[in-house]
């Protein structure tokens, strides 16, 4: 009997050296007995992407993507999956048997799975902080749980004009405001913040007293002082960690085949890297 080839997997990106990925997709492969699998990260700006990805050969299962290949890396796909197209963003590459580059977006899934973890399946309305490439996944994904209209708070019309183009591509009524009236979305039954460390701090002395549920997409630090706060005011708050636990979940699965992915060794893998960090 001759033992599995090895399988390799990686996440690129730049900067890449504070990703948690390696730390969860390892702990996967432990617990799902897969010793001849391997998970790697790689500094990889757009320069490089191509040849890099060319370059791979045939033990390569996949790749996850983070800033600023999420995008760059759609020329050099054979198919996009239809979640990924509707965004126009790719997190996962996943590598067929016959050579062929399949691109896939985990982030909508995950945002979608780790708010059903903590009870969220369906609001009326819904408000995001931000319009980065964050925000859009997180448009997507809640046109699958918000019944209303979502209002994204953002920095200057052209960010405005770029949000409300997204809703209209992904099916969801999108208002703007701008960011001085950021205070005025946490009144909503769901708030996505999707801006980076420090842009929401000035807002956790405005958190109402009767907050519905927030998802912070940072989990380093953790917890932010907005999350922080509405935790205090006995709000539901959703993490960053929870949404990089889903998504790498559905990348395991999809890379490996294996039908579950260990969620619970994954997170806890997660959680230690960072109290340890």
């Amino acid at each position: 009997m001759t033992s599995a080839p090895p399988r390799r997997a990686a996440v690129l990106g730049s900067p890449i050296a504070h990703s948690l990925s390696p730390v969860l997709h390892r702990a996967a492969y432990r617990a799902l007995g897969l010793a001849r699998w391997s998970y790697d990260r790689f500094e990889i700006d757009e320069a490089a992407l191509a040849p890099f990805v060319t370059a791979l050969g045939p033990e390569w299962a996949g790749l996850s993507l983070t800033m600023p290949l999420k995008r760059a890396v759609m020329p050099l796909l054979d198919e996009i999956s239809p979640v990924a197209a509707s965004v126009e963003a790719v997190n996962t590459v996943l590598f067929t048997p016959e050579g062929r580059r399949l691109g896939d977006n985990t982030d909508i899934p995950g945002i979608e799975a780790a708010l059903r973890e903590r009870g969220v399946t369906r609001v009326g309305r819904a408000a995001i902080l931000g319009a980065g490439a964050t925000a859009s996944s997180a448009l997507a994904a809640l046109a699958r749980v918000c019944d209303g209209e979502v209002t994204a708070y953002v920095r200057g019309p052209a960010r405005a004009a770029e949000m409300r183009g997204w809703g209209e591509r992904l099916g969801v009524p999108v208002a703007t405001a701008d960011w001085s009236r950021a205070h005025e979305a946490l009144t909503a039954p769901l708030v996505v913040a999707t801006t980076p460390a420090g842009a929401t701090d000035a807002l956790a002395a405005a958190v109402p007293e009767r907050p519905g549920t927030l998802f912070d997409v940072l989990y380093d630090p953790w917890p932010t002082p907005l999350a922080a706060a509405w935790r205090a005011r006995g709000g539901r708050v959703v993490g960053g960690l929870d949404l990089l636990v889903h998504q790498a979940v559905l990348q395991v699965e999809r890379m490996t085949g294996a039908p579950a992915a260990p969620l619970a060794a994954m997170r806890e893998a997660g959680e230690n890297a960072l109290a340890a960090a």
